[in-house]
């Protein structure tokens, strides 16, 4: 009777906690905090990074601030509340979104910022691209073709880190040639965008200022880049006036293809999601990430950091680079 009686209460018990199987996991959630999405590129980061966390079984919540810093912050604290183990954050502002890495680290999450530096915090970990390689491909990419002349610097949004430097690289490569009289530089300011708007603006001012007198402009991005082509194009300058971008983005390589924007600096946004994926799931498990390359010093600390090396886009190399990456196709380009 007891051995029946035994059987009868583990076959109960098996039924209460489906003996044999193991309980349904809750996915890994990792909290996305976007800047905008008004720029081709970043509409790609997001979409690659989900699938990379995807294929590692997480899922990811999305927030955009659409360029509003509070907004940004009223984010981080919703997915917090969701219960988001990782929050990858692209800042609208580099210094007011420490105030986010305090909040997340209140709540034990962990923050990794993406492309952009967020400063004088405790942040995590930074994973980007060489932001200062990219400064300098440009002036070098440029200064091949002419070495000598008047340059115009129209630089990224002054809130971020990454505006700096890439300004810090194309003078690296300038400032000796400014020093022995070659380049003379006439415009030099962070805009308060990345957007075609602000390039726009202040090409227009340029030209008012400095009527046929510019030989080449170093555009931060390919967004500023497109105004600027704008504002070149109405004065009939289009093409005679060097330009430089970075993004490769859709409209810039198209520019590029037909004689409009000089270079580009694509960087592999293929590459940053599958590192930052791979950083956010590897903290969700409260490991540490491998791969870190170097520090990068925020203001308060040397942030472990991953940084990726980009590469030059002109018309000649848009076939060996974006195209055979798969970044665009052929057909993109007609």
């Amino acid at each position: 009777m007891k051995t029946y009686f035994v059987v009868f209460l583990i076959a109960l018990s098996c039924t209460i906690v489906s003996c044999g199987t193991s309980p349904s996991k809750t996915k890994t959630k990792i909290g996305l905090l976007m800047d905008n999405l008004d720029n081709q590129r970043w509409k790609r980061d997001r979409d690659l990074f989900k699938l990379r966390i995807e294929e590692q079984g997480g899922e990811v919540l999305v927030e955009v601030a659409g360029g509003n810093e509070k907004k940004q912050y009223d984010q981080a604290k919703s997915l917090i509340e969701k219960g988001v183990q990782v929050l990858v954050v692209i800042p609208v502002n580099m210094e007011k979104a420490a105030a986010i890495v305090e909040l997340a680290h209140n709540s034990n999450v962990k923050v990794i910022t993406y492309d952009r530096l967020i400063n004088n915090c405790d942040v995590d970990y930074y994973v980007s691209f060489d932001n200062v390689q990219v400064g300098e491909l440009q002036a070098e990419y440029i200064t091949t073709l002419k070495p000598k002349g008047n340059y115009i610097l129209i630089g990224g949004s002054k809130h971020d880190n990454n505006s700096m430097l890439v300004h810090l690289g194309q003078l690296t490569i300038l400032q000796p040639m400014v020093d022995n009289g070659d380049i003379k530089i006439l415009y030099d300011k962070y805009m308060e965008t990345w957007s075609q708007e602000a390039g726009y603006n202040a090409m227009k001012e340029c030209m008012a200022n400095y009527p046929n007198q510019i030989d080449a402009v170093l555009a931060a991005n390919d967004d500023l880049a497109q105004g600027i082509i704008k504002a070149l194009t109405e004065q009939n300058l289009q093409g005679k006036v060097l330009v430089t971008g970075q993004d490769a983005d859709l409209f810039a390589i198209k520019s590029i293809k037909n004689g409009l924007q000089t270079m580009t600096v694509y960087k592999s946004i293929n590459e940053l999601t599958k590192v930052a994926a791979s950083f956010a799931m590897t903290l969700a498990k409260d490991e540490i990430p491998e791969g870190i390359t170097i520090s990068v010093n925020n203001g308060k600390k040397l942030v472990p950091s991953f940084l990726l090396n980009s590469q030059i886009v002109q018309k000649a190399t848009i076939e060996s680079t974006v195209i055979k990456d798969g970044y665009w196709t052929e057909e993109d380009l007609k």
